[in-house]
């Protein structure tokens, strides 16, 4: 798992009145497009979840069960993340939060007691805790960070549709044979893109593929743009390619944004990552 530039904004404050108060919406710029667009991009910014639904929400009231704080919490998040894309924006939400109210409650935990209670809020959320690239085991709470690497050039789609993690799991069968992360992992360290790009795989795309119809349109689209490599993102519907390099990328992204796939983001891996 890489981190990318594309990023929510969390801001938190402390309250005495024992409970969370959230308010959650789209960053302006993506409020502001007009009804062609928002029809054009589907369901990539759809409304977002109710306050109780929202892992933020989850995750601020675990920490406080947990640290036996009395203290409540105002949140404002501002969302550039699509979600039900395979991007991990609800994962990273959490991880910031948790970051934000250790701080705000003046709790002192270290990142390992926080990633315990983040492993019980989501699969991801440990992974946004760390900076970096890492590889992610078991559910993705076992973390193994990959270290200093170079960045890469990614151009990426959401397309109007979504799909459900769940739902992909249940359509994914486990291969006969295992790749080993090994390889990618040497590439990455090393900064060798197109290495990186002829290694990458995801199992559980094929299961994605028959469950939305834009994972074949995006392969299609992709394999047309000359990158060095592409892939579902996560459990998607988000689909990305490395590109060679930043002239490359801003190609490729306007030619994708022509074609009407949805919403495209020119963006790059980082070393370090925002939280």
């Amino acid at each position: 798992m890489m981190p990318i530039s594309i990023f929510d904004t969390v801001f938190l404050s402390s309250n005495s009145e024992r409970r969370i108060e959230l308010t959650c919406r789209w960053a302006s710029g993506l409020e502001a497009q007009s009804p062609a667009e928002r029809s054009r991009h589907g369901g990539v910014w759809e409304e977002l979840p109710e306050q109780t639904d929202n892992t933020v929400v989850r995750a601020l009231e675990r920490l406080r069960l947990r640290a036996k704080v009395e203290s409540g919490a105002r949140v404002r998040l501002v969302k550039r993340i699509p979600a039900a894309a395979g991007l991990g924006g609800a994962s990273s939400d959490a991880a910031a939060a948790l970051v934000a109210a250790n701080l705000a409650w003046r709790l002192d935990w270290t990142c390992e007691q926080l990633a315990g209670v983040a492993a019980e809020v989501g699969s991801d959320v440990p992974f946004f805790l760390q900076t970096g690239a890492a590889v992610c085991r078991g559910r993705g709470e076992r973390i193994d960070p990959i270290g200093a690497c170079s960045t890469f050039q990614v151009v990426l789609v959401r397309p109007p549709s979504g799909l459900s993690t769940p739902e992909v799991y249940r359509h994914c069968r486990p291969a006969k044979l295992a790749n080993r992360a090994d390889p990618i992992v040497e590439a990455v360290r090393k900064g060798r893109a197109s290495l990186v790009g002829g290694l990458m795989f995801n199992r559980l795309e094929p299961a994605a593929e028959r469950l939305s119809p834009w994972i074949r349109k995006l392969r299609a689209a992709f394999d047309r743009q000359g990158c060095l490599g592409h892939q579902m993102s996560g459990s998607g519907t988000s689909y990305f390619g490395i590109c060679r390099h930043a002239s490359h990328a801003r190609r490729v992204a306007s030619r994708l944004r022509a074609a009407g796939l949805g919403a495209v983001f020119q963006t790059t891996t980082l070393s370090v990552a925002p939280c």
